[in-house]
């Protein structure tokens, strides 16, 4: 059943909803949804208006981008609302966190990628929206073969607000240094599931899945994934704990810096340079 959200810069998941039954069950859970939820809190006497964003590649330039959601490259399929340039922003103590782990992979002998940092709160409500939208099934073979479209919200995929809008969240892979050439994507020509080597060939090391395959293997502790996979998973995420980060469950390139200086503030400027400051 379609569903619309309006939302605004909030605290703990204190939002303006308007959404269908299954975008509701979707606010308890969801991609990159720190579990459990948040309890509600009053607003703020005077919430930020910035976070107090940079752009990680000003930072750290050894960091490698693949922002998919500036792409067709997605599940939804097209650009997402509100990322006008593939950029990654973070606030300012997690992009040097993530310094910090890339000096670190180096060591190992790899680059950090990301795909996603800052998200905004409208490209959270454009997930919602598509995830209300039967109709829209185009992505389904690469990005969720396993599990039906109606069930992403209450198995965790996809939900409303996250962390990801308080500016301090990011999702990433590791790559071999130096990094091999990505090659061009073909629609509907690979299924996140698939074995490495069939899977689209994104640079990223073997995890055991592709990036937003919603699918119980990408579970961070699934065992259903090869030797090799389990162990670039756990290298990941020793590699971001060490440097201060929390992951998320069902996700292995999902993590949250723990010290975050917007613990409960959601964020909407849009993905783009000027938003940085």
């Amino acid at each position: 059943m379609p569903g619309t959200v309006s939302a605004r810069l909030t605290r703990r998941g204190r939002w303006a909803v308007g959404l269908g039954a299954a975008a509701l069950a979707a606010g308890v859970a969801g991609c990159g949804r720190d579990m459990p939820p948040p309890a509600p809190s009053p607003p703020p006497m005077s919430a930020p208006a910035r976070p107090g964003l940079v752009v990680l590649s000003d930072v750290d330039g050894r960091i490698l981008t693949d922002i998919r959601y500036a792409t067709a490259h997605n599940f939804v399929g097209r650009p997402v609302d509100g990322y006008q340039e593939p950029l990654c922003l973070l606030t300012a103590p997690a992009a040097q966190a993530l310094r910090r782990v890339q000096d670190a992979a180096l060591a190992t002998g790899h680059r950090l990628k990301v795909y996603d940092c800052y998200r905004p709160q409208r490209a959270v409500d454009d997930f919602v929206a598509w995830g209300a939208d039967p109709g829209r099934q185009e992505t389904k073979a690469e990005f969720y073969p396993r599990v039906a479209k109606s069930a992403l919200f209450d198995r965790g995929y996809l939900g409303a607000p996250t962390s990801h809008s308080r500016g301090s969240t990011v999702d990433l892979t590791l790559v071999a240094q130096p990094p091999p050439e990505q090659p061009r994507h073909v629609p509907g020509q690979y299924s996140c599931t698939d074995p490495d080597g069939r899977r689209y060939p994104d640079t990223s090391v073997d995890m055991g899945t592709g990036f937003d395959c919603f699918d119980p293997l990408s579970h961070i502790d699934s065992t259903a994934v090869g030797v090799t996979a389990r162990a670039n998973r756990q290298l990941l995420r020793d590699l971001m704990t060490d440097g201060g980060f929390v992951g998320y469950d069902r996700e292995w390139w999902h993590f949250r810096y723990r010290d975050e200086p917007w613990p409960d503030t959601y964020f909407d400027l849009p993905v783009t340079r000027s938003s940085a400051g």
